[in-house]
C-alpha cells in the first residue's frame, strides 16, 4: 500500500471529513478525496460511509485506522528518540496523571522543571482514565497504583496517606465529629469509589458510608473533592499533599488513615534512553527528596 495514501485516509479518519483532514495535511478537499478513492480501489474495499453529515468508517475502514493508528504512534516514538539529543532537553514531553495529583502536586512545581530546561515542552494530560503507554497515548504517566502492563518501565516514588479534611468554617457550623459514628450528621466529599486509579483509598470511602453519612457529595477526581472542602459543603475524602497547598485544612479524626496509596512513575521500554523522560524523572524524585527534606525540617523545629 502506499504509504502516502495511508497518510492522508489516517488524517481524514481522524477528522472525520475531507475538508477538515486536507486543512490539516494543506491539500485542496477534492484532492484528499481522490487519495481516498484511489486506495479503495487499490484495497477493493469502501472505507467511508459518505453521509451530509460527514464521513463514518465502515468495518474494513476500522480495521485500517486501527493499524495505521498504531503505525503512527510507532513513527512518534521513533521520531522522538531520534531527536533526543545526548548533551541537551528539549521538544515535546506528554505526561498523564490524576486531575488531582497534576493540579495539586505537579504543577505547582514545574517552574523548576522549566527553569532547568526551557526548550523543554510539556503537555499535561490530566485524567482518571489510565492511557495506554505502549500505544503511545503519553509518554510517562504518574499512577496511583503499579501499572499492569509487562512492556513498561515503572519506579515507585512515593507512597500518599487519605485523611479526611475540612474547613474551619463548615465545622465551626457543623460541628467537630469527635468518633466514627459522628459521621452520620455531616455530608461526606468523596471520589467515587468506583474510579480507576484509586482502589485503596475506595477501602476507606466505603467504611466512611457505612456510617450513614446525612448526605454525600461524590466526584470523579479529588480536584473536585477538594473545592467541595474548601467551600465550606463537607468532610472530604482527601490526598495527605493536600495541605501543601491548602494548609489551613482541618483535619478531622486523625486516628483514621487507610493503608498508603502508591505512586508510580511509568514509561515505555522504548524510550529507556529518552533524555527528555530521564530529565522529567529525576525533576520528580528531586522535588519529592525536597519535600521530605523540608518536612523533616518542621518536625525538628515543632
Amino acid at each position: 500500500m502506499d504509504w502516502d495514501k495511508l497518510r492522508i485516509f489516517h488524517a481524514v479518519a481522524d477528522a472525520g471529513s475531507f475538508t477538515h483532514a486536507g486543512d490539516t495535511l494543506h491539500l485542496s478537499q477534492s484532492a484528499v478525496s481522490r487519495q481516498v478513492r484511489a486506495l479503495e480501489e487499490s484495497l477493493n474495499a469502501i472505507l467511508f460511509h459518505r453521509h451530509a453529515r460527514g464521513l463514518i468508517l465502515t468495518e474494513q475502514g476500522e480495521l485500517l485506522f486501527d493499524a495505521t493508528r498504531a503505525m503512527t504512534k510507532r513513527l512518534d516514538a521513533a521520531s522522538a528518540r531520534i531527536r533526543d539529543s545526548e548533551d541537551e532537553v528539549f521538544g515535546e514531553l506528554r505526561v498523564t496523571t490524576t486531575t488531582g495529583f497534576g493540579t495539586l502536586w505537579l504543577t505547582p512545581r514545574l517552574p523548576q522543571l522549566y527553569e532547568k530546561y526551557p526548550d523543554l515542552n510539556v503537555e499535561l494530560m490530566l485524567e482518571e482514565r489510565v492511557l495506554d503507554l505502549p500505544m503511545r497515548e503519553a509518554d510517562v504517566a504518574i499512577r496511583m497504583k503499579e501499572p499492569s502492563q509487562a512492556d513498561l518501565i515503572r519506579k515507585r516514588l512515593m507512597s500518599v496517606q487519605m485523611r479526611l479534611y475540612a474547613s474551619a468554617e463548615y465545622l465551626d457550623t457543623r460541628g467537630y465529629p469527635e468518633t466514627l459514628n459522628d459521621v452520620s450528621k455531616h455530608r461526606l466529599i468523596c471520589q467515587n469509589p468506583n474510579a480507576p486509579q484509586v482502589a485503596v483509598s475506595a477501602t476507606l470511602v466505603q467504611k466512611l458510608i457505612g456510617y450513614q453519612p446525612q448526605s454525600t457529595l461524590t466526584v470523579n477526581n479529588y480536584y473536585g473533592v477538594l473545592q467541595g472542602v474548601i467551600n465550606d459543603l463537607g468532610i472530604g475524602v482527601l490526598p495527605d499533599y493536600v495541605t501543601d497547598v491548602f494548609p489551613d485544612l482541618v483535619r478531622v479524626l486523625p486516628e483514621l488513615e487507610n493503608a498508603e496509596v502508591p505512586v508510580f512513575l511509568a514509561y515505555p521500554e522504548e524510550l529507556r534512553h529518552s533524555r527528555r523522560i530521564a530529565a522529567f524523572r529525576d525533576f520528580v524524585q528531586d522535588e519529592i527528596t525536597a519535600h521530605r527534606r523540608a518536612e523533616r525540617g518542621q518536625g525538628e523545629v515543632t
